[in-house]
């Protein structure tokens, strides 16, 4: 099959959109009128051929009608693109003829009355420079599907078919394949970010000056919109319609494969369109359909896949901040001035694509317009839009403590609000003020929690979320974790990919699962938890915002491990006045209590979360008798805690409860 650029009609008159189509019209108008006038001269040709009559006027009306075409008309360029001899030729129009033509139809009747329909035999015994080899398998007629002897007769006697798609391009009409449709979709091209736009002129240039056929183009980046708006925009500047096909769509079986293939590679020739297969993980279905096909091929991915043909790497970034502040304020011109610090922290928080700015821009922009929104919207819109991405890999946390509900040392509180000004901060410091280290390490804000269970390390959590204003998500460790060796890494990978860019707080829960003295190697399972270990300390510190670990034994942490970490908080167990505290503040303003000794329940040796715990349950005893909550109601749902963990109280702390 031909490559090379192919002549085509004008798209508005093959189907396809035009950029002014009212001024395209007349020319047009003419071209779909000249391409019919010529196909049907053609099939007066054949009609001769067949009924055995002269054909010099058909041959001279198709030569004056091409004369006249400003564009070659279709059959002219479909030949020229599967390289169809003349015999090929005749033979596709015979069979196109059959469906398009009465004359056509009607002298393969006459022809051979006990078969009245095109067929090879016919064809070889009327037909000039007739050759055996038009229909072998590996012949373009039936390797490209252009036309296929139906039924179960011998090849000379079977009905010749022209495929559907060829009728409607022989008249004209160019559409992508009808079983193509549910797999592809058009890419247009958008207008690119400053270094997006500079990538693409790269890409292109680099294409241009490469061989021919060209290899194939690996777009490696997190965004697969802004990958898929590259490389929308390559492919115009090259003069190709793109097409975009996700990997994970394609189906296992080899021989289906094969036949969308074939298809792909049949419409590519006939619209000059190129391909972009998103790989969103390196599918073998998907290395498997680009090497079999030919021309220009795109691959976005995350990271390299593998593929037969060779390639050409070009890492795209996402947008720096400074770069998505002005992508923003460019889509909401709106934005009052006295708004740009609040639209700059939108923009620095959340690593959004270009395309993703752009589609959230416009469905704000009405609002904004008509006063019915502020820059508050563009945080909350970011906030909701990205969250998406980490459904079904953890669990999102409804952050509703403030400061104010925390009972910890100053110590502790002081960290965790240093915390905030890191994140807060970080594109400041790290960017504008230049104290970002090389690459994306150490622009994560790696962060330990330790403590027993119940001291508070998920409520500090939630208020550094809220008064960060991101979503917390908190990963189940322990339900990541696998015995299966690189299973542990894969899973952990997919939850840092969905959550780039989100800016949400990442809470890994029980990390002791995974967390452990490993510097005594002692098997392979020892050696690859160093690992997976290593791999997740690495994605923290590379993770552009919070990430938080939370351990019940520090001292079972490898010290080397704790050194990567930029925040150790330890949640000590709270002594007797924040108990008492925590006491004070466990009840509602709306709940009924009865005279409570918030001195004396402080003696209960019990963490913050045992404290919520005896509470809740006290209230529902109330509730149920039919009182306010009392020292009774406490002390019964204390010693109900306690039995829940094979505990008692000593006599001393129960000193002074009734």
């Amino acid at each position: 099959m031909n490559a090379a650029l192919l002549p085509q009609p004008p798209a508005d008159a093959i189907g396809l959109d035009a950029p002014d189509a009212t001024a395209a019209a007349p020319a047009a108008l003419d071209w779909g009128a000249a391409n019919q006038q010529l196909l049907g001269a053609e099939f007066q040709r054949l009609g001769g051929l067949l009924e055995g009559r002269p054909t010099e006027a058909g041959t001279a009306d198709s030569a004056r009608l091409r004369d006249a075409l400003r564009i070659r008309a279709a059959i002219d360029v479909l030949c020229d693109a599967f390289d169809l001899s003349h015999f090929e030729r005749d033979l596709l129009l015979l069979a196109a003829g059959a469906d398009m033509d009465a004359q056509v139809a009607s002298a393969c009747a006459r022809a051979q009355p006990d078969r009245p329909w095109p067929s090879f035999g016919l064809a070889l015994a009327r037909l000039p420079d007739a050759h055996w080899s038009a229909l072998a398998p590996v012949g373009p007629l039936r390797r490209w599907q252009l036309l296929q002897p139906l039924g179960d007769d011998n090849i000379l006697q079977a009905r010749l078919r022209a495929d559907e798609r060829i009728l409607h391009y022989l008249a004209g009409v160019n559409h992508l394949d009808a079983r193509l449709q549910a797999l592809l979709r058009p890419v247009s091209p958008h207008p690119l970010a400053p270094s997006h736009a500079a990538d693409a002129a790269h890409i292109a240039q680099t294409l241009r000056a490469g061989p021919a056929p060209p290899p194939i183009a690996v777009l490696l980046g997190e965004a697969p919109e802004d990958l898929a708006d590259i490389a929308g925009n390559v492919a115009s500047a090259l003069g190709y319609r793109l097409y975009r096909l996700h990997a994970a769509d394609l189906p296992q079986d080899g021989a289906t494969l094969q036949w969308l293939a074939t298809l792909w590679q049949r419409d590519a020739a006939l619209m000059q369109a190129a391909l972009l297969v998103q790989m969103d993980e390196d599918t073998v279905a998907g290395a498997r359909f680009v090497a079999r096909i030919g021309g220009l091929v795109f691959l976005a991915a995350r990271q390299p896949p593998s593929t037969e043909r060779a390639q050409l790497r070009f890492n795209i970034a996402m947008p720096a901040a400074a770069e998505r502040l002005a992508l923003w304020r460019q889509a909401l011109p709106a934005i009052a001035d006295n708004q740009h610090c609040r639209l700059a922290a939108a923009a620095y928080q959340f690593r959004m694509s270009a395309a993703s700015i752009r589609e959230a821009a416009d469905g704000l922009a009405p609002a904004l317009a008509r006063g019915d929104a502020d820059v508050e919207q563009v945080w909350e819109h970011c906030r909701k839009q990205l969250r998406n991405g980490l459904q079904g890999l953890a669990e999102r946390i409804e952050t509703r403590s403030g400061w104010s509900d925390l009972v910890l040392p100053a110590a502790q509180m002081a960290t965790l609000r240093q915390i905030v000004a890191h994140v807060r901060h970080r594109e400041q410091v790290h960017q504008s003020w230049g104290f970002g280290p090389p690459g994306t390490r150490g622009l994560g804000i790696a962060t330990l929690f330790c403590g027993e269970s119940g001291t508070g390390k998920t409520m500090a959590a939630e208020v550094l979320a809220h008064a960060l204003r991101l979503d917390l998500y908190r990963v189940d460790l322990s339900a990541v974790v696998s015995k299966y060796i690189g299973e542990t890494e894969k899973n952990l990978r997919r939850v840092f990919d969905a959550a780039e860019g989100s800016g949400a707080v990442l809470l890994f829960d029980e990390a002791d699962a995974l967390f452990g003295r490993r510097s005594e190697v002692k098997d392979s399972h020892d050696r690859y938890a160093n690992v997976e270990v290593s791999y997740l300390l690495q994605r923290m510190e590379s993770y552009q915002g919070l990430a938080i670990l939370t351990s019940n034994f520090k001292a079972a942490l490898d010290p080397a491990f704790l050194r990567r970490l930029r925040f150790v908080v330890n949640f000590a167990f709270p002594d007797l006045a924040e108990r008492e505290a925590l006491w004070r503040k466990v009840f509602p303003a709306t709940a009924p209590t009865d005279t409570l000794d918030f001195a004396a329940l402080a003696r209960l040796q019990v963490a913050g979360g045992s404290i919520r715990n005896i509470a809740l349950h006290a209230a529902f005893h109330a509730a149920e008798a039919g009182c306010a909550i009392g020292m009774a109601h406490l002390l019964g749902a204390a010693q109900q805690e306690m039995a829940r963990h094979d505990r008692s109280f000593t006599p001393l702390a129960l000193r002074g409860l009734p």
